[in-house]
C-alpha cells in the first residue's frame, strides 16, 4: 500500500491510541524499574517509550507491509536500521516519546512524533500532545494545521522576521565541541529570550506557530527533526544544516538551524558564529 494524504487521519488516530493506552498510564506513575539510561543521565528510557514504538510500529506494519520503519528505541538496540531509510520507497520515523527526561520527571512538556519519508523526501509529520490531546500536522505543499482535541482546524505560521535582538531562540550548545560550544553559548546573548524546552516536539511547535524564532541544534536524529522540519517548512519557515545544504532524511551530522525565513537564518548564522 502506497501513501496518500487521506492517510494522515489514521496515522494522527494511531499516535493518539498510543498515547492514550501506553504513554499517559504511565505517567507520574513510572516504577523503578520503568526508567534506564541510555548515554547519560540526561538520555532517559522508559517502559512508555517501548510500548508505545512497539503498539505504533504493529499498526504500521499491518497498514504498510512492505514500508521501512525507524523506530527511536529499535535503533537504539540496532542502529543498522537506519540504512537506506534515504532510498526507501516509504519509510516512517517513530519517535515515541519525545521529552523523556520531562516525561520520567512529571513535567507535562512530551510528544509522540511520526515522520513519512518517500523516496527521499519527507512528505509529512506529525506532533502529537498526549497532554493536550491536539496534533500539530504539516503536509507536502499543504500547509501546517493544528488540529484540536475539539476538532477544529487552525493553520500555523512562522514567526514575522525581526532583528537578531527581537528574536527568541534555543541553541542546543551542550551537544557541540569546544571553540564551538562556548562560542554560540556567549553569541546567544545577542537575542532578546532564550528558551530550553528539552523537547523538539513542543520546539517545533512554538516555531511552527510563531511563537519563537529559531533553534540551533547539533545532534540529528531523524525522529526528532524530520517532523518538525516539514512542519515548520510548511509553516513558511526555512532550515539547512550549518554549511546552508538542504536537510535530509539520510541527514545524521552537519547540525540544524531553523528560522523564520532565508535573510534570518543567514542573519543567525553570522552572528551566532561571530568570533
Amino acid at each position: 500500500m502506497t501513501f496518500d494524504d487521506t492517510a494522515i487521519d489514521w496515522l494522527a488516530s494511531t499516535l493518539a491510541e498510543a498515547a492514550g493506552a501506553e504513554i499517559m498510564p504511565r505517567f507520574h506513575r513510572l516504577g523503578g524499574g520503568d526508567v534506564r539510561q541510555k548515554t547519560s543521565a540526561a538520555d532517559l528510557v522508559t517502559e512508555a517509550d517501548v510500548s508505545a514504538e512497539r503498539l505504533i510500529t504493529a499498526k504500521l506494519r499491518e497498514r504498510y507491509p512492505t514500508a521501512m520503519i525507524v523506530g527511536e528505541e529499535a535503533c537504539s538496540d540496532n542502529p543498522a536500521l537506519l540504512d537506506g531509510l534515504g532510498d526507501a520507497d516509504l519509510a516512517f520515523t517513530i519517535d515515541p516519546v519525545d521529552g523523556t527526561f520531562n516525561f520520567a520527571s512529571g513535567v507535562p512538556l512530551f510528544g509522540v512524533m511520526l515522520g513519512v519519508v518517500v523516496r527521499g523526501e519527507t512528505v509529512a509529520g506529525i506532533i502529537h500532545d498526549p497532554v493536550g490531546k491536539d496534533w500539530l500536522i504539516g503536509a507536502r505543499g499543504a500547509g501546517s494545521h493544528i488540529r484540536h482535541a475539539h476538532g477544529n482546524l487552525e493553520k500555523v505560521r512562522v514567526a514575522a522576521p525581526v532583528p537578531i535582538s527581537g528574536m527568541t531562540g534555543s541553541v542546543s550548545w551542550q551537544y557541540m565541541a569546544e571553540p564551538e560550544r562556548s562560542r554560540l553559548a556567549r553569541n546567544q546573548t545577542k537575542i532578546l529570550s532564550q528558551f530550553a524546552y528539552r523537547c523538539a516536539a513542543h520546539e517545533y511547535r512554538l516555531l511552527a506557530s510563531g511563537h519563537a524564532h529559531f533553534v540551533v541544534y547539533n545532534k540529528l536524529m531523524p525522529w526528532d527533526h524530520l517532523p518538525g522540519v516539514l512542519i515548520h517548512a510548511e509553516a513558511g519557515g526555512h532550515a539547512a544544516r550549518f554549511d546552508a545544504s538542504a536537510y535530509l532524511p539520510s541527514d545524521v551530522g552537519g547540525g540544524l538551524l531553523v528560522a523564520p525565513d532565508r535573510e534570518s537564518w543567514r542573519e543567525l548564522r553570522s552572528e551566532l558564529w561571530a568570533q
